[in-house]
């Protein structure tokens, strides 16, 4: 049976949480708007991930410490994978630690369990239409200076990396410096002579960055894990005489095939 066209325009939402009555909650406020459909529910991100591979939905909420693997190391292997699935993470009680964990991992949200449920369908539509609520806690002087800590960490990986991480702009750089100093949105776009507008864009940019750096980050501990096992089992190849052992132009490849693949993450950041 043809679904019909409203069904068609509705925003599908996953559920994951191991407490029946919280998903249950959700999936009854959501019930009653005409715009959502929840496609499944999961108890662990385990199961919500496979789910979501199967059937991707366009946001999928989940608890951010929902079984085994975190909600963070989930989000970010569904935006590697599914980067058109929007991230909702839900906590207990939120926090400093768990929301900048929420924010690199890329999700557009996290919001406390005990949030008011027209707060959440808000949120959820904001989400839906492309929004990353998230990005405001970047406006706290806190999180602005851990940011900068972040990518001052990792300046010399990228210099060892052919520069291939994705560095802060000196416009995005005074914009975090400001709100470090403890300054308003409207004291530093006063400051910079700007606009809000202007300085959101520039705030979503550091936050997409720091996504991607994080994914490129990943991407090269896996080379660095896997390149030794490589490298050994290429000198017992060739100890025993066979011919597939690493050669220099099969590692320069490699390595070329590694810098490829992190500057292609980054231009998608």
């Amino acid at each position: 049976m043809l679904k019909s066209e409203s069904d068609m325009e509705k925003i599908k939402v996953f559920i994951s949480d191991a407490q029946v009555l919280f998903r249950e909650g959700i999936h009854f406020t959501l019930s009653g708007e005409d715009d959502f459909e929840v496609t499944g529910e999961a108890t662990n991100n385990e199961d919500a991930y496979t789910f979501i591979e199967s059937n991707p939905p366009n946001i999928a909420i989940l608890n951010m410490k929902g079984g085994k693997v975190s909600g963070a190391d989930i989000t970010c292997r569904i935006k590697r994978n599914f980067p058109s699935v929007a991230v909702m993470l839900i906590t207990e009680k939120e926090s400093d630690d768990e929301l900048f964990a929420a924010m690199r991992c890329g999700a557009s949200a996290c919001m406390s369990k005990d949030t008011d449920p027209e707060l959440l369908l808000d949120t959820i539509r904001v989400v839906a239409q492309g929004g990353q609520p998230l990005i405001d806690i970047v406006l706290s002087a806190g999180m602005a200076s851990r940011i900068l800590a972040e990518f001052e960490k990792i300046a010399p990986l990228g210099e060892q990396m052919n520069n291939v991480l994705a560095r802060l702009s000196v416009k995005e750089t005074e914009v975090l410096h400001y709100i470090a100093e403890g300054n308003t949105m409207e004291q530093v776009v006063t400051r910079l002579s700007s606009n809000e507008a202007t300085v959101r864009r520039q705030l979503r940019l550091i936050v997409n960055k720091m996504v991607a750096n994080d994914q490129a980050k990943e991407l090269i501990e896996a080379a660095q894990r896997n390149f030794p096992s490589m490298l050994t089992s290429a000198a017992l190849a060739y100890k025993n005489g066979a011919a597939d052992y690493v050669t220099r132009t099969e590692f320069n490849e490699f390595k070329e095939s590694l810098m490829q693949r992190l500057k292609a993450l980054m231009a998608n950041s």
